[in-house]
C-alpha cells in the first residue's frame, strides 16, 4: 500500500500548473516532488506554488529520479506521451497520461499491455467527466428524467481568430495536433461514457483559419450512431463568436438545454483554488433547463469537481477501487478519431 504517493509533473504549462499539480497538492495522500519544465518563468511560477517540490529541466531529469517517485504525470504536448509514458512504466512508477492519452490508438493499447506486465496504474486525465453540467445531465439521465435518450447534442466552441495557440494549431494531425484531437477526446469520451459503444461514425474535419504552416483542423463536427441507438452530434471548433447550447439532450418524457462552459478552468486560471467554495459552482445564468409538454424548469446544477479524479486515484493507489478512467475507453475515442481523420 503506498502511503505518500510522491508524483512529478512533466510539464508546467496550462496543464500541470492548473489541471494537476494544485490538486495533487491538496490531496494530503499526494506529494509535488519533482516538476519538469525547460521555461524559466514557469520554473519560478512553480517553485512559488509548489516550494517543496524539486524543478527539473526536462522530462528526462525528472524520470532519472525514478527511485524516490511513486507517480509520474504527463502534462506535456501528445506526440510525446506514448514515450514517456512508456518509460515511467519501465521504471516501475504509475502513470497519468493528460488527454489526448496518445495519437495513435495501437500505442495506447501498447501502454495498457505493458503497465498490467508491470503492475503499475495507469490512467487517463479526462477530466470532463466531472464538469457540472455533464454530472447534472448524468443525474437527470439516471433518475429517468428524460425518459429514454433519443438524441445527445454536445458542443464546445470557441472564439479564437488568431487561430489555436500552442501546440494544438502548430502541430500536424499526424502529430496529434487539431482541434478533434483537442476537443474530441472530451466529447466523445462524455458520449461513450453515457451511451456506450457505437455502430456507425461520422465526421468531418474543417481548417478554416491558415495562421500557421501546420494542417490542424480547426472545425469538426462528429455523429455517432451508439448500439442502443442513441444519436450523438458532437460540435467542436474555434471559429464561434455565438457559441450554441452546450448540450440539447432529447428524450422520450423531456429536454434538457444548456448554455455557457463549465466554470472551474476559468476559476483555477484566475486563482481559485481547491477547497475555495465558489470552485466548480454555476452560476444562476448558467443553470440548465429541462423542458417537459408542462412547460419548462430550470435545473439546480452539481458542483464541478475536478478534484473527483485524483480522490479516486488516490482511492486506487491506496487499495480501494478502480482507476478514474480506464485507459480502454480512451482508446474507444482515440479509434473514432483515427476514422474520421482517414487513418
Amino acid at each position: 500500500m503506498v502511503h505518500v504517493i510522491r508524483t512529478a509533473v512533466l510539464g508546467f504549462g496550462t496543464s500541470g500548473r492548473i489541471f494537476h499539480a494544485p490538486f495533487l497538492a491538496a490531496d494530503d495522500r499526494f506529494e509535488v516532488s519533482v516538476i519538469a519544465t525547460q521555461d524559466p518563468g514557469r520554473a519560478e511560477q512553480a517553485r512559488s506554488e509548489h516550494p517543496g517540490a524539486r524543478i527539473v529541466a526536462t522530462a528526462a531529469d525528472a524520470l532519472a529520479l525514478a527511485a524516490d517517485l511513486d507517480l509520474v504525470v504527463v502534462g506535456t504536448p501528445p506526440g510525446t506521451h506514448f514515450d514517456l509514458a512508456s518509460r515511467a512504466i519501465d521504471a516501475g512508477l504509475h502513470v497519468v497520461v493528460d488527454k489526448p492519452f496518445v495519437v495513435r490508438s495501437a500505442d495506447g493499447a501498447e501502454l495498457v499491455r505493458r503497465a498490467e506486465a508491470a503492475g503499475v496504474a495507469l490512467t487517463v486525465f479526462q477530466n470532463r467527466r466531472w464538469d457540472a453540467d455533464f454530472l447534472t445531465l448524468k443525474r437527470l439521465l439516471d433518475d429517468g428524467e428524460l425518459g429514454d435518450p433519443l438524441v445527445f447534442e454536445s458542443r464546445f466552441e470557441w472564439w479564437k481568430p488568431e487561430g489555436m495557440r500552442d501546440w494544438k494549431g502548430r502541430t500536424d494531425v499526424a502529430d496529434g495536433g487539431g482541434i478533434l484531437y483537442d476537443l474530441g477526446p472530451h466529447l466523445i469520451d462524455q458520449a461513450l461514457h453515457l451511451f456506450g459503444p457505437v455502430e456507425s461514425v461520422h465526421g468531418e474535419v474543417t481548417r478554416h483559419l491558415a495562421t500557421t504552416d501546420a494542417d490542424a483542423d480547426d472545425d469538426a463536427v462528429v455523429l455517432l450512431r451508439h448500439a442502443n441507438g442513441v444519436s450523438s452530434r458532437l460540435t467542436m471548433n474555434s471559429v464561434s463568436a455565438a457559441a450554441g447550447p452546450r448540450f440539447h439532450v432529447l428524450g422520450t418524457r423531456a429536454a434538457y438545454t444548456k448554455h455557457g462552459l463549465d466554470r472551474q478552468e476559468p476559476q483555477l486560471i484566475a486563482g481559485l483554488r481547491p477547497g475555495d467554495d465558489e470552485l466548480g459552482r454555476e452560476p444562476g445564468e448558467n443553470h440548465g433547463v429541462l423542458t417537459t409538454p408542462e412547460g419548462p424548469a430550470r435545473i439546480a446544477p452539481e458542483r464541478g469537481d475536478y478534484a473527483g479524479f485524483y480522490r479516486r486515484l488516490g482511492d486506487h493507489l491506496s487499495g480501494d477501487g478502480a482507476v478514474p478512467v480506464d485507459p480502454r475507453d480512451a482508446i474507444a475515442a482515440l479509434e473514432i478519431i483515427e476514422r474520421i481523420h482517414g487513418r
